[in-house]
């Protein structure tokens, strides 16, 4: 398949320069790292699995380490399910073996089967307020939600906190059709520290690869975490 600077250069040129023109806006910037993390996770969540594999190279090559860009896989899983995951996890271990990188690489794992829903509604009480407590006993569902959403994946190393609070609201951003989660992980956000202005930040890296619908709707949803945590 041809190169798309030798089928389309005109249109490459212009999508470049918007990249560029949205990297370095001024007042909108993010360091590298988070940069590229953010960027992957839309790109999970919006299912653009061509761009990523031509995204995550340049991260990798942009100093963001192999665990990070694999914990940001797994954690996807959580959110978009194991069938659209799939691919993603295929595509980083094939940039990665291509790269030279060891696989498997080193666990990041930090709980047991045992301590799991534990360690999970800690993450949430963490992350969201001592409400979430008591949130697991409603239904199943909210039990899997606090053992294997918070408790397999927030638990493990290799990201902190609060950078899995950011990738999640990026994997809500790029599938859309989830505000009222997006909303929630807004607030998630900002109770550990991500506050508006860093959330615009990241809508703005993230517009050229999800447009300007899903975008516009993710500000919607961050002013409004905003406005309830006021209320």
């Amino acid at each position: 398949m041809k190169n798309l600077y030798e089928t389309d250069l005109e249109f490459m040129e212009r999508f470049d320069y918007f990249v560029n023109e949205a990297e370095h806006e001024k007042g909108q910037e993010l360091d590298d790292r988070t940069r590229y993390m953010a960027i992957l996770a839309v790109l999970l969540g919006c299912q653009g699995i061509d761009e990523y594999r031509e995204i995550l190279p340049k991260a990798l090559d942009a100093g963001l380490d192999a665990i990070a860009a694999k914990e940001i896989v797994y954690q996807a899983t959580d959110y978009l399910g194991m069938g659209r995951v799939r691919p993603f996890l295929n595509a980083a271990n094939e940039v990665m073996s291509e790269k030279g990188i060891q696989l498997p690489l080193t666990s990041q794992c930090t709980t047991t089967l045992d301590n799991r829903l534990e360690k999970g509604v800690q993450a949430q009480i963490e992350i969201f307020g001592e409400h979430m407590n008591e949130a697991w006993k409603v239904n199943h569902i909210n039990r899997w939600l606090a053992e294997n959403c918070f408790g397999d994946y927030y638990t493990r190393t290799g990201l902190s906190l609060a950078e899995r609070e950011m990738i999640t609201f990026c994997f809500l951003m790029g599938q859309g059709g989830c505000e009222p989660q997006l909303i929630a992980h807004a607030g998630g956000n900002m109770n550990l520290g991500n506050d508006k202005d860093f959330l615009m930040h990241v809508v703005s890296q993230c517009v050229p690869y999800i447009g300007y619908p899903r975008s516009l709707n993710a500000i919607t949803c961050i002013n409004k975490a905003e406005e309830s945590r006021k209320q």
